[in-house]
């Protein structure tokens, strides 16, 4: 603050009442011209400055209001109320500015307070650019009146005055949004864990539709979970920087920490098993499992169980891909118990060879049954191997495994296991 305005102040009572007073009703009018500087009083007319602004409160009010109306869409965009209420804002505004006039040297008003005569709903509708754009607009207008407003002489130092005011301001509302930012990450965070827990253990109520919501899931295309160990090094700050490279690569994204498992659930219209894929460097070492593809976020439980079930029987196959579809371990997933993988199998590949009819679930049989060999096949089955080979091609179309294939053949040796089980 120049040092000339305190001087003004610790010598403002030694002034001459006679000199032209503060209080003197023609102080604030207008006449066109500039007037000198009258005797005892210093340049800055800090005293005579003070006076001036606090008469001509309203009618920077109106100014700013104006402005406002012309210069700001989202302004004219809400409701009269609402309006109503920027007016309260910009003359707290304006009054603290008053205010802190008076004694320069104490902290300014924050933006709560100048909020305050605001309803709270207001303040959560007006973003930090907004906020930004109404100090600028208030600043803007002193400084357009400060030549009429100033007495003659003062008008630099009200300029300095309303900037170094609308920078604390400005400082003020960046530091407020800052901290509800942070609480809002926070609470996305609390959130988002609840959610991505409450999918794992397969609950679906109408709570969890409403949190998806919250968090800004856009609902769009399908979904899937991703499920593999965590790194070491896994903190709030990289936990972060996985939920961001995984809405990039997906367009929406779900982190879970659960124990040392890193949970992922990705959701939109594009390749989500590519997507999955393009994030194997954010997984620990060991297994990286897909879930079940499923047509929307309410249903990803149903892709979570895959996925973890997956994971936990992923080491009875030591050759397995990285990452590795859950529906890919349908007999490691068996052999852990998990009755879903169970009647998997027998749907998928025993029922539509039983009721295909012929001699295509036999031929299967036989030949898993004797080694693999479609010279032995043929001779238990009495046919020529070409037929079996025919057969064993039927049996690749049915169901979509190929009992050439080694790893195949062996999903269809446990499920033909499962369904003759299932028989007795």
């Amino acid at each position: 603050m120049p040092a000339t305005r305190r001087a003004a102040r610790a010598g403002a009572h030694k002034t001459d009442p006679e000199a032209g007073s503060a209080a003197d009703p023609g102080a604030g009018q207008d006449t066109g011209q500039a007037e000198p500087a009258e005797a005892g009083t210093d340049p800055a007319g800090f005293p005579m400055n003070l006076q001036r602004v606090r008469e001509a409160s309203g009618l920077l009010t109106a100014a700013a209001m104006r402005r406002l109306d012309e210069d700001l869409t989202w302004y004219r965009d809400l409701p009269a109320e609402d309006r109503s209420y920027v007016g309260l804002v910009a003359q707290a505004g304006i009054n603290a500015f008053t205010s802190w006039f008076t004694d320069p040297d104490r902290p300014p008003h924050g933006v709560s307070e100048i909020f305050a005569a605001a309803p709270t709903e207001l303040t959560r509708s007006i973003s930090l650019q907004h906020t930004l754009q109404l100090v600028r607009v208030v600043v803007d207008v002193v400084e357009t009146h400060s030549d009429r407003i100033a007495a003659p002489g003062g008008e630099r130092d009200l300029r300095e005055a309303v900037l170094r005011y609308s920078r604390e301001v400005a400082f003020s509302a960046a530091e407020v949004y800052a901290r509800a930012a942070e609480w809002r990450g926070a609470w996305d965070a609390r959130l988002e864990a609840l959610v991505v827990d409450a999918l794992v253990r397969g609950d679906g109520d109408d709570s969890l539709r409403s949190r998806i919501s919250a968090l800004g899931w856009s609902g769009r295309g399908n979904a899937l979970v991703v499920v593999g160990l965590a790194t070491e090094e896994l903190d709030e700050i990289r936990t972060a920087e996985i939920r961001r490279v995984a809405r990039r690569a997906a367009g929406d994204a779900l982190v879970g920490i659960h124990g040392d498992r890193l949970v992922l659930v990705l959701g939109g219209e594009g390749d989500l098993v590519a997507a999955a894929t393009s994030l194997l460097g954010r997984f620990g070492s060991g297994p990286v499992v897909i879930g079940t593809q499923v047509p929307s976020l309410t249903d990803a439980a149903r892709s979570a169980r895959s996925a973890l079930a997956g994971l936990t029987a992923a080491p009875a196959w030591p050759q397995a891909p990285r990452p590795v579809m859950a529906d890919d371990l349908l007999p490691e997933r068996v052999l852990t118990g998990d009755y879903t993988a169970r009647a998997t199998l027998i749907a998928q590949a025993f029922t539509p060879l039983q009721d295909a009819g012929g001699a295509v679930l036999e031929t299967l049989s036989a030949y898993l049954g004797t080694g693999r060999s479609l010279e032995a096949a043929a001779r238990h089955l009495y046919v020529h191997p070409n037929t079996v080979r025919y057969r064993l091609r039927k049996v690749s179309e049915i169901t979509g495994w190929d009992p050439l294939d080694a790893r195949e053949s062996f999903v269809l040796q446990v499920a033909l296991a499962l369904g003759q089980l299932g028989r007795g």
